[in-house]
């Protein structure tokens, strides 16, 4: 009776050696995202930025937390194991030797750390370009790519810590608000597709058909869940709908601050959630009520969805007409395969996620 009880009390206080690391890098994690749509209304509204910003030191103070937590997590493995302590996997994953062994990472945090860390490389070139070339007048200059895809890899450790602990309910939450806050992150790296030669393919809108399909669909496999993908969905229906409100406002507040105007064709639309598809959670819960059907048939529908509402969106945010019929078409086309490929690499990133559960082969 004593060693069930002592055993019992060992599995209720891996709980919170669990919870509070993976709580914390999920803090950094928000604290990216409300930087990051803070700072592209930022470049929408405004323009010109300098390195110590406002939404930039939340940026920088999201990684910061985000890697500080995994840095510790990693320590405290290590050093348990060198004390021949036995290491919980449910905290972050298996452990892995880093350095020939130097160090002993749980792989969800080895990964969210190594984020971290090469968002501080991209910031020191971020710091040295600003110091170069003064202001920066938009998003896309080339330190700030480095920044966006560091704090990904954040956001992919991060998912990856709470997928090792799904059997716990704190697990399955942080799971679905992490990937949803990676799913809404994902529509920055949209934007990069602009550079491609598309010609009548709006390559944005396939972008963000694909990233989109394949992050719910990667939730559901998961999670193991019907209506997974659902959940995902409505999270970042309720994210949209906080950063909605809040970049525009704090734009024109931080300008007015620093008494800085706004540029005259400002509209005050906010910038990043209206790259979110609108129509997500329709087609999040289309999949879940299909979803006996083969993965690229529902993952190809989902794309062919989004991409084809895409206009409408822009037309129903911006007041844009809706024109280019062709281009619609050829762009719904393309989002269809892209939504089909989307489908089964998140079912595929889905499974490996799965594997990252302790003594997990999973049914």
């Amino acid at each position: 009776m004593a060693s069930i009880a002592s055993t019992a009390g060992a599995q209720a206080r891996s709980v919170p050696r669990g919870l509070v690391p993976a709580s914390v890098v999920l803090g950094g994690v928000l604290l990216s995202l409300t930087g990051l749509t803070w700072d592209i209304q930022w470049h929408t509204d405004v323009g010109p930025d300098t390195f110590f910003t406002v939404p930039h030191l939340l940026l920088y103070s999201g990684s910061a937390v985000s890697g500080l937590a995994s840095l510790m997590v990693v320590l405290m493995t290590t050093a348990a194991e060198r004390r021949g302590k036995e290491i919980d996997p449910i905290v972050g994953g298996r452990a892995v030797g880093v350095f020939g062994r130097t160090f002993a990472a749980p792989v969800g945090y080895l990964i969210s750390g190594a984020g971290a860390a090469s968002f501080l490389l991209y910031g020191l070139w971020d710091m040295w370009w600003h110091s170069l070339y003064g202001f920066d007048a938009v998003i896309a200059s080339p330190p700030h790519i480095g920044l966006l895809l560091s704090i990904s890899i954040t956001m992919v450790g991060s998912t990856m810590v709470f997928a090792t602990a799904r059997e716990h309910r704190w697990g399955i939450i942080g799971a679905v608000v992490t990937a949803a806050s990676l799913l809404v992150f994902s529509m920055v790296t949209a934007i990069g597709l602009q550079a491609l030669p598309g010609g009548i393919i709006d390559s944005v809108d396939v972008g963000a058909a694909f990233l989109s399909v394949m992050i719910v669909f990667m939730a559901a496999r998961l999670l193991d869940r019907r209506w997974g993908g659902l959940w995902v969905a409505l999270i970042v229906l309720v994210l949209q709908g906080v950063y909605w409100v809040f970049s525009p406002w704090a734009a024109k507040t931080y300008a007015s601050a620093i008494d800085l105007p706004l540029r005259d064709y400002a509209q005050g639309v906010p910038a990043l959630p209206a790259m979110v598809p609108l129509v997500l959670v329709v087609v999040a819960a289309i999949t879940g009520l299909l979803n006996k059907l083969p993965v690229w048939v529902t993952g190809a529908l989902a794309g062919l969805i989004i991409a084809a509402c895409a206009p409408l969106q822009n037309a129903l945010i911006y007041g844009y007409p809706v024109s280019g019929y062709d281009s619609i078409i050829v762009t719904a086309i393309v989002g269809t395969v892209f939504g089909a490929l989307a489908g089964l690499l998140g079912r595929r990133f889905g499974e490996m996620l799965r594997a990252l559960k302790p003594e997990a082969v999973n049914a």
